[in-house]
C-alpha cells in the first residue's frame, strides 16, 4: 500500500484571498534528499509559486510523512504517484535531489506518462558507497540525549559532525516535543534498516526519453565525469549543467539553481506550462 505522504501545495497555501489561480499548466513537484524534507525548499517554492503550482512533497519516514518500513525506489515511487492521484494530478514536472532525485528517476522510468519533464539534482542512476554513519551517530545522540532547544542539539550533534552547514541542514528535523524539549520528526529506525536501499540504484529497467535536465555540484562527487555515460544510458535526452557549489547546490547557489530549472522549464515551451 502506498504511504499518503505529507506536502505543501501553493494552490492551497498561497494566493488564497486575491483570487489569483496559480493552479493553471503543469504543476512542479519538489523532492527531498535524505534526512530533507519540505521546508528545505521554501525559498525556492515562494519564489517559483508566481508563476506555476508547486507542490514540496515530504517521502515516507522524513518530516510530516509517516513512519513504516521499506525505503525501496520502487515503494517511494509508488508513494509519489499516489500523491499525484491524490490531487488530480496527471501530468508534473519532477524535481528531485539527492535520494529525492532517484525517486524522480524511478517515477519517470516506472510511469513514464505521469512526466511532464524531470529535473535531478546532483545525483546518478546508480549505487552508491556508505557514506552518512557520522549522520546516524549524530542524529542518535541528539535522539538519546533529548535536547531542551537547539543550541543544545547543535552541541550534540557537534559530537559527531564537525561541519556547521551540515549540522543547520540536520537540525531541520526538529520538533518541540509534548512533553517539552525537542525531538526529531524522523523515522530514523526504518530509515537505517534499509539504508542499504537507499544507496542503490533507481528502481525502473527502462531508460526515460523524456526531456531531462542534470545539475550537478562542481565541487561534488555524486556526477563525476565518469558516471555521465551510464546515466545517459538511463536519462538519454538529459542536459547537464555544473553549478559552482557542493552536494546541496540548492542551498549554495540558490539563485543559480532556479535561474537554470526556470530556462530549462521556458525552452520546453508550452509543455514547461
Amino acid at each position: 500500500m502506498p504511504t499518503p505522504l505529507h506536502y505543501v501545495d501553493t494552490q492551497v497555501d498561497t494566493h488564497a484571498d486575491n483570487g489569483d489561480d496559480n493552479s493553471k499548466g503543469i504543476p512542479l513537484v519538489v523532492i527531498h534528499g535524505l534526512f530533507g524534507n519540505a521546508d528545505n525548499w521554501r525559498s525556492h517554492v515562494k519564489a517559483w509559486q508566481d508563476v506555476r503550482r508547486v507542490i514540496a512533497v515530504d517521502l515516507r519516514n522524513h518530516g510530516r510523512s509517516p513512519h513504516l518500513a521499506g525505503m525501496g525506489y520502487a515503494e517511494q515511487a509508488e508513494d509519489v504517484v499516489a500523491l499525484l492521484d491524490r490531487l488530480g494530478i496527471e501530468q508534473a514536472h519532477l524535481l528531485g535531489h539527492s535520494m529525492g532525485g532517484k525517486v524522480v528517476i524511478s517515477v519517470a522510468r516506472q510511469y513514464p506518462q505521469r512526466v511532464a519533464s524531470l529535473i535531478v539534482a546532483d545525483i546518478a542512476p546508480q549505487a552508491y558507497g556508505h557514506d552518512h554513519d557520522t549522520v546516524f551517530a549524530a542524529l542518535r545522540r541528539v535522539a538519546k540525549g533529548k535536547p531542551a532547544n537547539r543550541r543544545e542539539a547543535d552541541e550534540l550533534l557537534a559530537e559527531h559532525v564537525d561541519e556547521r552547514p551540515v549540522r543547520l541542514f540536520l537540525a531541520t528535523n526538529l520538533e518541540r516535543a509534548e512533553e517539552g524539549g525537542l525531538t526529531l520528526r524522523l523515522g530514523l529506525d526504518e530509515i537505517e534498516a534499509d539504508y542499504e536501499a537507499i544507496m542503490g540504484a533507481p528502481a525502473g529497467r527502462s531508460p526515460y526519453h523524456g526531456p531531462t535536465l542534470v545539475l550537478r555540484g562542481a565541487h561534488s562527487h555524486y556526477v563525476a565525469d565518469a558516471a555521465l555515460p551510464a546515466l545517459r544510458e538511463v536519462l538519454p535526452k538529459a542536459q547537464i549543467k555544473t553549478l559552482d557549489a557542493g552536494h546541496w547546490l540548492h542551498a549554495e547557489q540558490p539563485e543559480a539553481f532556479r535561474e537554470a530549472v526556470d530556462n530549462f522549464l521556458a525552452e520546453l515551451g508550452p509543455r514547461g506550462v
